[in-house]
């Protein structure tokens, strides 16, 4: 990826990318403080913006599960250019295509994309252009694009007789013309759905006065699976209540973790080689391979316990090198090995109190591990296994091995 993110500090970053007629659209990328695991596009209601209150929540929660979000306004709308006027449900959904672009070009393609009512139908017509799509999500959105000519009743007859008219919702003033009812009418939307491959959650409100539960139940029922639907109840269309686009962020985050691969999206480290970043507080980045996690210290040393401490790593070190190496011990001795756990201590003590140790100045670390070791194993081959546990890699490196370290500034440009 060209840039390295998960060292950002900034939660948000401004962007804009171009549409289909060159016009710069404006968009939020929700970044995560630690680690990057997949990108979402999120697209908003119809006649809203990026900034609305559930497109940001949503947002956040997501970037909050190590998911980056891309938010922006589509052609005509809030801080984009162009006129809203020109455009149509074809060109909503061509503005999907080219923010997943530049995802691709800038990051990494989006596996998730996540639609709010008109949004959520545009999201199910822009999957079916996007391979990278493992997941979609729609909150409240019609089963047919054509839906929402309700929205313009007052105005049909001056739309049949001049081709344009101006209609207001949410109170603020829109022009539109002919050719955006017309192409609402051109595009099914069920029948696409048995194309979709890509995961689904339908989410949408029993008590939605803007769109009836009735779509949600068209959705689902066009869609292949795997699919899910949860019902929003008590909110409203635009999940105005914080607690209403919280819980809908909440679940939504939790089900899109179960279809992302994070590997699409991490930035792997050379082999053999582990990369240390610095977050905010004691919190860390580590990145090994393909592999990614956080370190953290405990609340009692002032960190978070986002992760586990230097301490527990290197126990973990040990221990996983132990119960690999008596696993190959087992295997090539044909032992009846069957289930391996380790569990180990650290503690530190004055050398005067270590009744082991040769010197008694200073400090002495101290490990101690248990092993449990499953199977009808005979007491001979248990205590070769223990002696084996001696012998891991790991082991010896900490106990026999003269261990060198050498460090080295580089510059950081």
């Amino acid at each position: 990826m060209p840039q390295n993110h998960q060292t950002q500090f900034r939660r948000t970053e401004r962007l804009t990318f171009p549409n289909a007629s060159g016009q710069d659209l404006a968009g939020r990328l929700e970044w995560p403080i630690g680690p990057t695991r997949a990108f979402a596009l999120f697209a908003h209601c119809f006649t809203c913006s990026k900034d609305v209150a559930a497109a940001t929540r949503i947002a956040r929660e997501l970037a909050e599960r190590g998911i980056a979000v891309l938010r922006f306004d589509f052609t005509g709308l809030g801080n984009s250019e162009g006129d809203f006027a020109n455009t149509t449900f074809a060109s909503n959904v061509e503005d999907l295509v080219r923010a997943a672009e530049h995802l691709g070009r800038e990051h990494a393609a989006p596996q998730l994309l996540v639609g709010h009512s008109l949004g959520g139908a545009a999201v199910l017509m822009a999957a079916l252009r996007l391979p990278s799509v493992r997941a979609v999500a729609t909150i409240g959105a019609p089963s047919e694009p054509s839906h929402v000519k309700h929205l313009f009743e007052p105005a049909l007859e001056t739309l049949k007789a001049k081709g344009e008219a101006e209609i207001h919702l949410a109170g603020r003033p829109f022009r539109i013309r002919r050719e955006f009812l017309e192409d609402l009418e051109r595009h099914g939307l069920q029948g696409g759905l048995t194309n979709l491959q890509a995961s689904l959650l339908v989410m949408h409100s029993p008590t939605d006065e803007t769109v009836g539960i009735d779509h949600a139940r068209a959705l689902y029922v066009a869609a292949k699976h795997p699919k899910s639907f949860v019902a929003l109840d008590g909110a409203d269309h635009l999940l105005t209540k914080r607690d209403d686009s919280e819980y809908a962020a909440s679940v939504l985050a939790a089900w899109a973790e179960r279809y992302l691969d994070p590997h699409d999206s991490v930035e792997a480290t050379e082999q053999g080689e582990v990369s240390v970043e610095e977050l905010d507080g004691f919190r860390q980045y580590v990145r090994a391979g393909k592999h990614d996690w956080i370190a953290d210290e405990p609340p009692s040393v002032g960190g978070r316990d986002a992760g586990p401490d230097p301490y527990a790593h290197l126990l973990a070190a040990l221990g996983t090198c132990t119960s690999m190496t008596l696993r190959m011990v087992a295997k090539r001795e044909k032992l009846p090995l069957e289930g391996i756990t380790v569990r180990l201590r650290h503690s530190r003590t004055h050398a005067r109190d270590c009744e082991e140790c040769e010197s008694k100045q200073g400090y002495v670390d101290r490990i101690d591990r248990d092993l449990i070791l499953e199977g009808p194993l005979e007491p001979d081959q248990r205590s070769r296994l223990e002696q084996v546990a001696d012998r891991c890699p790991v082991h010896r490196t900490l106990v026999d091995n003269q261990v060198l370290i050498s460090t080295k500034l580089l510059d950081p440009h």
